[in-house]
Order: structure tokens, then sequence, then C-alpha cells
């Protein structure tokens, strides 16, 4: 059963027609900002993997991917829960270079997710992949990228009301950073998720970095997989949503790990086994390229930049009986 917050006296700015006119116009003007901003270029990218390539990202380690056979190629595919190591491998394959990226469309099920406002099985993102140097792998440079971001989305949101004056969204260019360490200290007695909460409500947006590893108090600010992001170099982006009176993120990103960092990460978390396979070895032996990335959820954007109380006002997917009676009494218009 699926988790429901009924915002008092909510309303939506847009009716359903004027809402999926609008989310056009969104995915639209992030996927030019975002090439122009991080110097990105729009490919092609799979639904599935072969399990056996190692590929599929395995988030926090206990989603099970949905899995199926192919008879024909007398192998299984995986649908994809990110494209976080396929698109390290494909800026080798592809030839890209220092300075340059890709931009693509990932769609993805996660199938275990728990269902709320904010979360739906159904995940569609703009995963990104850029080749940097060894020399800009360090939190400047993260919180470079991070300004980059922010700025392409307020600038969207700023195209967008002119189009539709009765959007009353408002946005906070300036990023506060902060660590999962120094938010402990601050707020040692609260959970991660309340943290969250009371610090992004005061600064709006906020990047929480180097997140993944253990904290002073022994726990982990959240999970992280690790063989794609630097747990000492990665980081999530929150913006204050006012419909949900709650902290949204809407990117999880990082510099990659490199031979040091995914050496240390693999024993870290147990998961040597993990070394044999095709893009591990690869990134072990230094031939793949050093990179940054992350995904921005395509939804999530929708869902902040329109003033929308539940994910399932922008998005096509499947929702429990109570959550879908809970939102037709609330005038919460879900797909």
């Amino acid at each position: 059963m699926g988790k429901v917050t009924i915002p008092k006296q909510y309303h939506s700015c847009l009716n359903r027609y004027e809402t999926q006119e609008a989310i056009g116009t969104i995915k639209h003007l992030m996927e030019k900002k975002l090439c122009m901003a991080l110097k990105l270029k729009r490919v092609t990218a799979p639904l599935f993997v072969d399990p056996a390539s190692g590929l599929n990202d395995d988030l926090n380690g206990v989603e099970r991917a949905v899995t199926f056979d192919i008879p024909d190629a007398g192998t299984n595919g995986q649908v994809v829960h990110s494209l976080a190591k396929w698109k390290r491998m494909a800026l080798h394959r592809y030839d890209f270079f220092v300075g340059k990226g890709l931009l693509t469309d990932m769609n993805a099920i996660r199938r275990d997710e728990e269902l709320d406002n904010l979360h739906s099985v159904y995940v569609d993102q703009w995963d990104w992949e850029k080749i940097i140097t060894r020399e800009e792998r360090n939190l400047e440079y993260l919180k470079s990228v991070v300004n980059r971001i922010v700025g392409a989305i307020c600038n969207a949101l700023d195209e967008l009301k002119y189009e539709y004056e009765q959007l009353d969204t408002e946005l906070c260019r300036e990023v506060a950073f902060i660590t999962s360490q120094e938010l402990e200290n601050l707020y040692p007695r609260l959970t991660p998720k309340e943290r969250e909460n009371i610090y992004t409500k005061e600064h709006k947006t906020v990047c929480i970095m180097q997140i993944g590893d253990v904290l002073a108090s022994g726990q982990k600010h959240d999970g992280r997989a690790p063989d794609y992001d630097d747990w000492k170099l990665n980081c999530d982006i929150l913006f204050w949503h006012e419909p949900l009176e709650c902290a949204v993120e809407i990117s999880s990103m990082g510099i990659r790990v490199d031979e040091k960092s995914l050496d240390e990460q693999l024993t870290k978390s147990g998961c040597d086994d993990r070394r044999n396979l095709p893009f591990h070895k690869m990134l072990l032996e230094g031939k793949l390229p050093l990179t940054i990335g992350g995904g921005i959820g395509q939804s999530r954007i929708c869902m902040l930049l329109l003033g929308k109380a539940h994910v399932g006002e922008v998005q096509a997917s499947i929702w429990d009986e109570e959550t879908l009676e809970a939102c037709k009494e609330a005038g919460i218009d879900l797909l």
C-alpha cells in the first residue's frame, strides 16, 4: 500500500490539458539548457542491459531488477535502474573527449519502490555523463557543475512562467553546500530525511555532499552503490517544495570512481566479487575515462516547476486503490 500526503487547500495552477502542454515545454527547455550548460550531446540509451555485463546500477544494493529472457539471443535482459555505468562505457566507445559529455532519456522500472507523492515504480531521468581531467576530481569542480545545473533549472522556470503566468513557483538560485557529516553534526538527533527537510526549508536550494560512507554516528546518510560515485566527491541536489512542505531531491550526481576509490569502495561494501565483471575490470585497469555525471528526475522537475502535489500528476503509472481514492477526493488529478 502506498503512502499519500494531501496538502491543505491544494489546487493545481494548470488543468490537465495545460499540464500536458507544459510538460512538453519543460522537457524541451531542460534538454536544451542542460546540453548548453554542461557541453553535452544527446545520445540514444538502452532500456535494458545484459546482467552479466555489470553495467546495471545497483542503487542501494537491495532493489530487484526486472529481468526477462530473450530466447533468440540465448540470454536475459535486465531493465536498467539507471545508466550510471553504461554512460561511462558509452563515452569510451563513442570516442568522446575531455570537456564533452552525453545526455540521454533514461526510462526505468523500480519494482521495489515505496510509493508516495514523490516515488513511482516508473522512473524517467535525464542521465548525463561528461569526461573530466584528473585535476578536476575535487569538490570545487563538483560545486561548479551543481551551480550550472541549478542555473539551468531556474532559467527553465523563468521561461515557463512567461508562457503560464498563473504559475506561482519560486526557486532560489543560491545553493547552500553542506556535507552529510556537517549535516549530522548540526542535527545529531534527527534522521537523515528530517535533517534534509529542516535544512532545505531554511536554505531553499541545497547540495548535500559526500554520501555513501559511514558517518561518525556509525550510520550512513543514504546508501550508494560502490562502483559509480566516489563517496568523497558526490552529492544530492534538493529544492524546497512548497505544496508538500518538504525537500525534494532533484538530482543524485557526482564525480565517478577512479581506480583507487573503486578498489576501496568495493572492499568496504563487501562487493569484491564484482572485480572480474567487464566494466569493473576495465575501470580498475585504467581503461575508462575519468568522468562526472548524474541523473536529473524528469517527473520531479515537472512536479517542482508546475507546483504539483503528486508525481502521478505529471506521469502515467500504477497506484494502489487507497491512493487513487484519496487523490480523487482531494482534487489531485492523477494521469
